[in-house]
């Protein structure tokens, strides 16, 4: 008998092309009268167009998101916050962006409103990110959770077909990990495999036409669905490494789950054989073992980057991560094994097929 827990996330879902129009009325169905717009510096130019839309409602552009949520940045923006007399949060962009929205929740109690422009699926959990020392450290509290979030697959268009790429398989990682997390269950393992599926069938179509909408919009369905996982069941092995390729070298983060995703799938592919087919069937595979090279030869096919020497992981690197993950491991169904993951790191380092 398959015994388990399942616990659903409330958060409302606006889906559909042109739906960023909706914000100032799901603002007001919130019962807020400012909202304080978070964005990276790159997309300050989105931040205003919002503001705009908003009108009143706005209380002004924040454009200051950063990768790894640096804990300066966060007490930042808490502080703006206040200054700006805001009760709630809009957050536009990626998971940089999203992450910050959550520093300020989790301090303050704001709610959140997510209008995701990537793929990264953080949206829909209660899981933040803060890194200081070069240490990023996690956790889940239901105040960092977004209230509404609004998924209008229009503001992906612009999105560059390389992070495009990156970001869709970082949010196919996670649903990837649900399939053999430690508190798995039947509902969010069927919610996995079809994110994989659409994942792995629309990013192609969005690399040949970066103006599909039909394929954007698929794409952003299976990274809702990846996000529900990551936010419903815990994470593991492929998780842990690239929280310490982000927090302690600083890698992208988009990328460095794409490069690492085919070798963590890898190493736990007899540990996870059952779960890992699943994977496997929805990547036109047959058998656990087909998971790591179908994923790194859709890499090779989505052009991006196999290597993490060519996003600056350094030549030192895989022993110092490789221990510090071991340091303190998350759940994996096979055990933190030192060498054999900086063994891991070490092919990912240069680039290499998983094996």
């Amino acid at each position: 008998m398959n015994t388990f827990v399942y616990q659903s996330t409330p958060t409302r879902v606006i889906f559909g092309a042109g739906k960023l129009a909706s914000l100032s009325e799901e603002i007001q169905r919130l019962g807020a009268r400012r909202a304080l717009i978070l964005t990276t510096p790159e997309q300050r130019e989105l931040g205003d167009h919002v503001a705009r839309l908003l009108g009143e409602r706005s209380a002004g552009v924040y454009p200051h998101a950063v990768m790894h949520v640096p804990l300066e940045t966060a007490q930042a923006a808490r502080e703006e916050a206040i200054l700006r007399e805001a009760d709630c949060c809009v957050a536009v962009g990626g998971g940089s962006t999203i992450g910050l929205g959550k520093a300020i929740a989790m301090d303050s109690g704001l709610p959140i409103l997510a209008v995701p422009t990537t793929y990264a699926g953080s949206e829909m959990t209660p899981i933040y990110g803060l890194t200081e020392n070069r240490l990023k450290k996690t956790g889940r509290d239901p105040r960092v959770l977004p209230k509404t979030v609004i998924y209008d697959p229009e503001l992906t268009l612009t999105l560059p077909t390389g992070l495009s790429a990156c970001s869709g398989l970082n949010a196919m990682a996670h649903a990837i990990e649900a399939l053999y997390a430690q508190d798995a269950n039947p509902v969010i393992s069927l919610m996995a495999e079809e994110s994989i599926r659409a994942l792995a069938q629309s990013l192609p179509k969005v690399m040949d036409d970066p103006y599909n909408v039909e394929a954007r919009a698929q794409a952003l369905q299976g990274a809702w669905l990846a996000g529900i996982c990551l936010g419903s069941v815990g994470m593991a092995i492929h998780h842990k490494l690239c929280h310490t390729l982000g927090g302690t070298f600083n890698l992208p983060h988009a990328q460095a789950h794409a490069i690492v995703l085919p070798h963590a799938a890898h190493y736990n592919r007899r540990a996870a054989a059952e779960p890992l087919r699943r994977a496997a069937r929805a990547l036109g595979g047959q058998q656990a073992d087909d998971v790591g090279p179908l994923l790194y030869d859709l890499n090779r096919r989505l052009g991006i980057p196999l290597a993490l020497a060519d996003i600056g992981f350094p030549d030192h690197g895989p022993a110092e991560a490789a221990s510090i993950a071991c340091a303190s491991p998350y759940y994996n169904p096979r055990p933190f094994e030192q060498d054999a993951i900086e063994s891991l790191l070490t092919r990912a380092l240069k680039g290499q097929a998983p094996g």
